[in-house]
Parts: C-alpha cells; sequence; structure tokens
C-alpha cells in the first residue's frame, strides 16, 4: 500500500489583524516528515507511507495568501511526484482561515482530490474545533476528529483515520462520510470534555462507533472567531450504511442541539477586575489566572496587557505574568542586559487596539535559547514578574517556565494568557480564575461581529427552531 500523508494545521481568528506568514509555521518536508516526532506512529502500520509537505502553527491571525498559495502548490507539487498511491491521508486542523478566501481546507482537499483522481481514498483527521463544509465531505471517504477537549487524544485521532484507510484498502471495502450540520458554535472554554455537557455527549461515541457498519462517529464544536458561513457544530459519521449514519448523525445533533443552553464556563469567571481582585483575596495558591481573550493557542494576539495593568493597580504581589508578546520591549531588555532598570511600555506592538502599560522594569533574565523558539526576558515591576517574548507563543507547559527559572507552583498568582487550562497547569490551579476579558478570542462572543453567517446560529441568534438533517457525501451518492 502506498500512501501519501500531509496537510495544513492551524486556527484563524478573522478577527485578529496580525497576519500569519511562512515564517510562522512549523514546516517539514519530504522525507523529514518520517522522521517527524508528529507522525511516527505511522511507522505501526504495514503500508509506504509517502512524505510531501506539512505545515503547523500556532493559532492566530489569517493566513497571507502568498504564504497559502505558496504552502498549497508545494504540497501538491511532492503529492505529483509520489502518484501512483493507493491512498491519502490529511492531516489537518479545520479553522484555516486565508485572506481572500472562504473554506481554505475545502481548497486543499478538493484540490487534492482533482490531483489523485476520483479512485484513490482520502482520509483525514481534524481538531474538533474545526469548521466542516459540504464541499469538504463530497471530496473525502474517511474522517476522524479529537474527541477530547483540552486535546489529549491527538495521536489516537490520527491513528483512527489512518486505520480506518489502511482498513479499506486491505479489505476493498470502501466506506463514504455523512454529516449533519448544527446551527451552534460555541467557544472551547464553554465545551470542554472534562465538563457537563460536553462530556457526556462526547462519551456517546465510542458507543456509536461499536454499531454495525460505522467506522467513526466525530463530533464538531466547530470554531467560533471565524466569522464564516462554515463555522457551526456538525456530527459526522464515517461508515459503510447511509441509513445507519443518516440516523445516528441525526440523533447525536439533536442531543447537542437540546444541550445547547446547558454549556457553561467550568471555572469561576469575571471581568479583569473582578478576577484579580479574587486571585489578591485567595486564601489558597497557586492562583491560575486566565486571560482568555488575548489566548494566543486559540488565535489570540498576544500582545494586550490590560490584565498586567490591573494587576499593577490593585498592587498585587507574588505574581507571575507569562507572557506578553512584546519585541520592542524584549530587545530593550537584550540591550540593557540583566540587573538594568528600564522604564517602558509593554503591550499592543502587533494590535494597536490592545491595552499598554507604562512603568518601570527592572530585568531579571534575558534568554535566547533553541527550545524556546523566542527571545525572552524576564522584568520584574513590584511584585510582579513579567515574561515578554518578541515572537507570539503560550504558557502552557511547567517546562516554559523552568526554562526562564520560574516555578509556577511556588508563586501566589500565575497569569496566563489562556482559555480552559493545559493538562499540565490545570492540576496545578488551586483554584483557577478566568477573566473574561477582551480580545479578538472573546468569551463573550455575542460581542462580536457576524457579517457573514448565512443562517441563524446560537447563540448569536436565540429564536429559531431546528431539526438535523443529514447529508451524504457526494462520493458515498455514487458509490450507491
Amino acid at each position: 500500500m502506498r500512501i501519501a500523508f500531509g496537510g495544513i494545521h492551524t486556527e484563524c481568528s478573522t478577527y485578529n489583524p496580525v497576519l500569519n506568514y511562512a515564517d510562522d509555521f512549523r514546516i517539514v518536508r519530504g522525507n523529514d516528515l518520517l522522521t517527524n516526532p508528529y507522525f511516527a506512529f505511522l511507522q505501526d502500520y504495514d503500508a509506504e507511507f509517502l512524505p510531501t509537505f506539512h505545515a503547523r502553527a500556532i493559532a492566530g491571525g489569517p493566513v497571507a495568501r502568498v504564504t497559502y498559495d505558496d504552502f498549497r502548490q508545494d504540497f501538491l507539487t511532492r503529492l505529483q511526484a509520489q502518484l501512483p498511491v493507493d491512498g491519502v491521508y490529511l492531516a489537518m486542523h479545520g479553522a484555516v482561515y486565508v485572506e481572500g478566501m472562504e473554506d481554505a481546507e475545502g481548497d486543499w482537499i478538493t484540490a487534492t482530490r482533482e490531483l489523485v483522481g476520483p479512485d484513490c481514498p482520502i482520509t483525514v483527521s481534524y481538531d474538533l474545533h474545526g469548521n466542516v463544509t459540504q464541499r469538504i465531505i463530497d471530496a473525502i471517504d474517511m474522517f476522524s476528529t479529537y474527541r477530547t477537549a483540552p486535546h489529549i487524544d491527538v495521536e489516537e485521532t490520527m491513528r483512527r483515520s489512518v486505520s480506518m484507510l489502511v482498513k479499506s484498502l486491505q479489505t476493498g471495502v470502501k466506506p463514504g462520510v455523512i454529516w449533519a450540520p448544527i446551527p451552534v458554535v460555541l467557544p472551547g472554554e464553554r465545551t470542554s470534555t472534562e465538563d457537563e455537557p460536553a462530556k457526556s455527549l462526547y462519551a456517546r461515541l465510542p458507543g456509536i462507533n461499536e454499531i454495525d457498519h460505522i467506522w467513526d462517529a466525530s463530533l464538531m464544536v466547530g470554531y467560533v472567531w471565524a466569522d464564516e458561513p462554515r463555522a457551526t457544530a456538525a456530527a459526522i459519521m464515517t461508515g459503510t450504511d447511509a441509513d445507519v449514519l443518516s440516523e445516528q448523525a441525526a440523533k447525536l445533533a439533536l442531543a447537542y442541539w437540546q444541550a445547547r443552553d446547558e454549556f457553561v464556563f467550568g471555572c469561576v469567571t469575571g471581568s479583569t477586575e473582578e478576577c484579580v481582585k479574587m486571585a489578591i483575596a485567595s486564601e489558597t495558591a497557586p492562583v491560575i489566572l486566565a486571560d482568555s481573550g488575548d489566548n494566543p493557542t486559540g488565535g489570540g494576539v498576544g500582545d494586550r496587557a490590560n490584565l498586567l495593568a490591573e494587576l499593577i493597580r490593585q498592587g498585587a504581589q507574588d505574581v507571575i505574568v507569562a507572557g506578553i508578546t512584546d519585541k520592542p520591549a524584549t530587545d530593550a531588555a537584550f540591550a540593557a542586559g540583566v540587573g538594568a532598570k528600564l522604564t517602558l511600555t509593554i503591550g499592543a506592538t502587533l494590535d494597536p487596539a490592545g491595552g499598554k502599560v507604562t512603568a518601570e522594569f527592572e530585568v531579571l533574565l534575558v534568554s535566547d535559547d533553541a527550545r524556546s523558539l523566542a527571545k525572552q526576558a524576564l522584568l520584574k515591576t513590584g511584585g510582579i514578574t513579567v515574561v515578554v517574548a518578541d515572537r507570539r507563543r503560550p504558557y502552557h507547559n511547567i517546562a516554559d517556565f523552568e526554562l526562564l527559572g520560574l516555578h509556577p507552583a511556588q508563586a501566589k498568582i500565575v497569569v496566563v494568557k489562556s482559555g480552559y487550562l493545559s493538562p499540565e497547569l490545570a492540576p496545578l490551579a488551586n483554584p483557577n480564575l478566568m477573566a473574561l476579558s477582551e480580545g479578538v478570542v472573546d468569551q463573550y462572543v455575542e460581542r462580536l461581529e457576524r457579517k457573514r453567517k448565512l443562517q441563524p446560529a446560537y447563540p448569536f441568534d436565540t429564536d429559531f427552531e431546528f431539526l438535523p438533517v443529514s447529508t451524504r457525501s457526494a462520493r458515498f451518492v455514487a458509490a450507491k
């Protein structure tokens, strides 16, 4: 079996004004994909995997059109060179937005289909915070998405997708895809699979998978910070019996719809001012306070200093703020050196709409460690230690802190630009607070403009009725 693989993986807030270019991606080409840890699991299959091109990036703003076009051409050229192939595996995210283009994944996947022809099966893996269209469904044969948020089943999902393709090629059985869109699109912080009702909804999927003729059951939350017509939740089934798939997709879609009012935040929330006040007053520690509106892993810019300004205003002590993207401040710290005292204005260096704060800072450390993928500096003002970096990046792993000599478990307050906490930080939180801060990934999604939706969608619209309709892939219809 000759299986080509590749793809593009990022999510893009259409409200984020900062474009993503090639330098913002981790690009792996050709044979380097065979040794890349992300695809190491492919070694477990009795098949010849043919590498093409794969690009991944932290969530952010739209992908520049020139960057996307270059990526697409690189991928297609490398795929062309591998033909003929027996199948294709595409490792995607599902929430790419390209300037001047709707449905970027639809463009990528249909271009793949046109190149390999109608007889070559295509399987894809997705993030559950991706968006799907009929165009995508019509071009693929198999689909699987994450079942956890926070995402702890990435490899498991990729394996499900590849396993279906291998099964199809070994047996000659050709599955198809059926989906039921759901007019609900909510932030991940209200749909975490660790909290109800998402926990119970996603717990249904393994059981659905056991039903005869079903190969995979997937439930998409969708990506809310993309003002696109395709932004919606969806139930997606892969298998061999269209009637069974349609019935199960409709049942799952209806269950999600009926639970729409039950999705709530899984931790204590409040305004920035309220959360800082609660953090200071907490008798337990560390308080991990998420600056949710500027979360770079959700598509936020990562350069807002509003929460830092509030910490300073309220006189917070023993605080780590990790981190703020600010290249000018980082460069100034490097130029001045450890021990220097500087008056700096931090914040809003990428998006002028963000908040900023001016204060006197002491440079505690500068770091250009290659493991961090960014130049970083530790700056101290009063009882607050601030991490600044010259590139957008999250601080969601303990190693991110330890690399800078910081120990979040020992601090009174740790501020991270995040929504729900990562699996490494969540166990430390005592308690976890989430500031419903403004930004391009605002958790109050109703405050965001929706100019391009073509139909009512909850929670932007609330007074409408819905009954799920399952639709087959055009390829499934043709096969039957």
